[in-house]
């Protein structure tokens, strides 16, 4: 029986009421009618957060095969998305499997089986698939990837680590960042001081903004469990917030990390992707074949998150200036790994027109939330702007808003000194022009909301977007003042 599941039975030919937590679903007769309730996180079953379910990406694997339009399976019809998986072992699509209500990823000896025929390059492990130390080791493995990402939310899984030298791992992937939930592996073969053992649980974030070259880990937290990992489920929840970061086992607090202790280090700023997964650890041992097949098994993903009253909430990473927005509506491309920073027709970055590039940057360091911004440069005494304009430009199709009245906002953050009067903006199409001026009067050197009110007769065009222009008629002629934009946001208005 699954976690949190609530049945109210009523029957209709009286009056008497069941109510049933926790326990088998009651059949469905002539007599009865069964109304499922949302579930919750474990450890916030009165939902004090206000969390809805991102039903794109949870599952209760109840079917009998695996939701293709939830989940990438590794391997399938050939496919394999950034990897084949960690050498010696690797992926193999007929390894995912739903049993009883569960997901099963399966490791398996497979002496038959047709492995890659190239080697796995991760630092000092140069294996070929199914080769180990130049000897057969022919393992197969299993991988689930979520086909939608999501930014910020509540991470749950209930699951039992493989009985081998297999890991665990219920993790996430963005652009420049990586999330693991947890890493478990319940038989090393070796020790290693302050590696993975069958007591612990092992939550990492790493960095892969450039150069990214390891060690990537930014920070993390290893827990000692009170029992080994493969012995039973257990229920592991990540909340992931804006700027911070909380881990929870079996309903209970754990851990937690805040952006404050952490300033740039925190690089969890761009929509993620779930992985589900089991691999070798090399340097932790490789499993015996006595010891195969093993299973690594859930009984549900499911991911939560809040709602907002912003219609940018979605692509809030994009308009805070952190990473590219996303056309999830186009496949990723296979090759994307999380420091791919090229533009595609699946992620796409802010655009600047010619010569805007000496004026105009995104920074990383100073800004209003996440760890970037927009920043204007300004220049000196012996400068001034040698274009008519420096614009930034979101790619078309960014914006995609009904009819309507909304307010436009941004923060901004103005130097001291000859500052520009105005910063235009200017929706694509419908097209409207909206000028954000009397700047010079606003607090300096602190970021300060301003807004506009925008009325639509008309919804988003396909091609709608969002210019932001700063002119050389707003500023003065030697020495402008350096200014940031962050956070911009539109929100209706009531």
């Amino acid at each position: 029986m699954k976690y949190q599941k609530i049945y109210i039975i009523a029957f209709l030919l009286g009056t008497f009421t069941f109510l049933s937590v926790g326990c088998e679903s009651p059949k469905k007769s002539a007599e009865t009618t069964v109304v499922k309730q949302s579930v919750l996180p474990f450890s916030d079953q009165e939902n004090k957060g206000n969390w809805v379910l991102n039903e794109e990406i949870s599952d209760e694997f109840e079917g009998t095969e695996i939701d293709t339009t939830k989940w990438f399976v590794e391997g399938q019809n050939g496919d394999y998305y950034i990897w084949k998986g960690r050498a010696p072992s690797q992926y193999a699509p007929h390894n995912v499997v739903l049993e009883n209500g569960n997901l099963i990823l399966k490791t398996q000896w497979e002496p038959d089986y047709n492995f890659a025929k190239e080697s796995y390059a991760d630092g000092a492990n140069k294996d070929t698939y199914g080769i180990h130390e130049g000897k057969p080791l022919p393992v197969t493995t299993a991988a689930i990837v979520s086909k939608k990402r999501f930014l910020n939310g509540y991470m749950e899984i209930k699951s039992k680590a493989p009985h081998a030298a297999m890991t665990a791992a219920f993790w996430a992937i963005g652009f420049e960042q990586e999330l693991d939930m947890y890493e478990q592996l319940a038989v090393p073969k070796i020790a290693q001081e302050g590696s993975i053992d069958k007591h612990m649980n092992r939550t990492a974030i790493h960095d892969w903004s450039p150069p990214s070259t390891r060690p990537t880990k930014a920070f993390g937290y290893d827990e000692n469990l009170p029992y080994v990992t493969s012995e039973g489920f257990h229920v592991y929840g990540v909340e992931w917030g804006e700027d911070y970061l909380n881990i929870y086992r079996d309903g209970k607090f754990i851990h937690g990390f805040t952006q404050d202790e952490l300033g740039t280090d925190w690089v969890l700023n761009n929509p993620m992707e779930i992985w589900v997964d089991s691999e070798i650890f090399k340097w932790l041992g490789v499993p015996h074949k006595e010891e195969l097949p093993a299973t690594f098994e859930a009984e549900y993903v499911r991911v939560w998150q809040k709602e907002s009253d912003n219609l940018l909430a979605k692509d809030r990473a994009f308009y805070g200036f952190e990473g590219p927005i996303l056309f999830e509506e186009n496949p990723k491309p296979l090759t994307m790994v999380p420091e791919d920073a090229t533009a595609n027709e699946y992620q796409k970055f802010w655009l600047f027109s010619e010569g805007s590039e000496k004026y105009l940057k995104i920074t990383e360091g100073h800004y209003a939330n996440g760890v970037e911004a927009l920043q204007f440069f300004g220049y000196g005494k012996n400068d001034s702007l040698n274009v008519a304009k420096v614009v930034a430009k979101t790619p078309e199709g960014s914006l995609k808003l009904p009819a309507g009245d909304y307010n436009l906002s941004m923060k901004v953050w103005l130097d001291q000194g000859r500052i520009t009067d105005s910063i235009h903006v200017t929706l694509m199409n419908p097209k409207m022009e909206l000028t954000f001026s009397g700047l010079k009067k606003l607090e300096r050197k602190q970021w300060v909301t301003v807004a506009k009110k925008v009325s639509r007769k008309e919804a988003s065009a396909v091609n709608d977007g969002m210019i932001i222009e700063i002119r050389k008629e707003d500023l003065p002629a030697t020495k402008a003042a350096k200014l940031y934009i962050d956070d911009i946001e539109i929100k209706k208005v009531n």
